[in-house]
């Protein structure tokens, strides 16, 4: 195996871009050679295997979600939640591709145990983390209805734009974090 990390891990966005494009069913090898405008072969000799190149593509997605720490610096209240889910609104945005790997990963979890396990390991502590960070910095609301109300409408703004409203998120953050404030408070 290979060791380069910077072609790893152009390597990897690359099978991030084919997943987006093409599903896990168009996820090759040689499809990931092309996306990453590297010769034939590259890819099989940085990856054992198509479920290794399928793990290390989970991984990667969350790190490329994942905010800016300089985000997370702000005195606590309303207006830094507000804050930060427009932060990730518009990180999901600006790596639409990212998310819609990550939601054909998830697809092909369901069929592959190793993959589920990895990927709901990794969920469940982004999820733990948040809570964490939500409550140590005295941030107002129910952390888990905040991320399954974000979470439901980036699904649907991102797998089928345009179905709902211009505009929508940012009145549920607006209006929902003082909605919220009174729910997990």
């Amino acid at each position: 195996m290979r060791t380069n990390p910077e072609r790893r891990t152009a390597l990897v966005d690359a099978a991030i871009q084919v997943l987006a494009a093409d599903g896990a069913r168009g996820l090759t090898f040689r499809s990931v050679d092309v996306a990453a405008g590297v010769p034939n072969g590259t890819t099989s000799n940085y990856f054992s295997s198509r479920d290794d190149l399928l793990l290390q593509a989970g991984l990667r997605i969350h790190d490329r979600l994942d905010p800016d720490p300089a985000d997370l610096n702000q005195p606590p209240s309303t207006e830094f939640l507000t804050s930060l889910l427009h932060l990730l609104q518009d990180r999901l945005t600006k790596d639409r591709a990212g998310y819609l790997a990550l939601l054909e990963l998830r697809l092909e979890a369901t069929r592959r145990p190793a993959l589920q396990e990895a990927l709901a390991r990794r969920v469940r502590e982004n999820l733990e983390e948040n809570i964490r960070l939500h409550r140590e910095h005295g941030l107002p609301g129910d952390p888990l209805l905040l991320y399954l109300t974000v979470g439901g409408y980036m699904l649907e703004q991102l797998t089928l734009p345009g179905v709902l409203p211009d505009g929508l998120l940012e009145k549920v953050i607006e209006h929902g974090v003082r909605g919220f404030v009174g729910a997990g408070s």
